[in-house]
């Protein structure tokens, strides 16, 4: 198991050590939700969340568990074409993260605030050269939304994040990733549907 992989494999484990420790109510919700959004800012090809035609779709899914003020979320989100649109050249960053989060129930309200660590994989494959590159790396995401519930088993969410490599990105046999040998920085605007059970 490579240095990477197991920094990651130790902080998810003690990330659902700690969030099942902080959950000690009753009675905890389980929750799936499919998400659609954008990135912006930092190395996305839009410089901010509003006024730009250039947005890249990230799709994905989170799923985790919530009590009465904590929870736990990991997510799996893609974004293809996130270097841009390039004749004969394709890019896509998949990033897998693991938060702790902050989520007061207020009604059918669910402010919160969260914050993890996981993967950020970037991938670029140029087919008029025939090469490609692969970098996964370790990095971290901060954000916050509203998640409303207006069924008790069904809602809506909107968040925004901000994603963040803790290494450098480095290519090697060359520089196809216009971002080579800096940290990988970037937000996110998103919405979802959220199944709770």
């Amino acid at each position: 198991m490579s240095q990477i992989a197991r920094a990651i494999f130790q902080t998810a484990v003690l990330t659902l050590v700690l969030t099942f420790g902080f959950l000690t109510e009753a009675r905890a919700d389980g929750f799936i939700g499919p998400l659609v959004g954008f990135n912006f800012g930092g190395d996305a090809g839009c410089t901010t969340a509003t006024n730009c035609d250039d947005k890249k779709r990230n799709v994905g899914v989170g799923l985790g568990t919530f009590g009465g003020f904590f929870g736990f979320e990991e997510e799996i989100a893609y974004a293809k074409d996130f270097f841009g649109d390039v004749p004969g050249r394709s890019s896509y960053v998949l990033t897998v993260m693991s938060n702790l989060m902050i989520v007061p129930h207020i009604g059918p309200f669910r402010p919160y605030v969260l914050g993890g660590v996981g993967l950020i994989k970037t991938h670029i494959d140029s087919s008029g050269t025939g090469s490609a590159a692969d970098n996964n790396s370790l990095g971290w995401d901060v954000g916050g939304g509203l998640m409303i519930f207006p069924l008790s088993h069904v809602g809506v969410r909107g968040d925004i994040r901000y994603f963040h490599t803790i290494q450098d990105t480095s290519v090697l046999g060359g520089s196809l990733l216009p971002i080579t040998g800096q940290k990988l920085d970037y937000g996110r605007a998103a919405v979802a549907v959220v199944f709770k059970f």
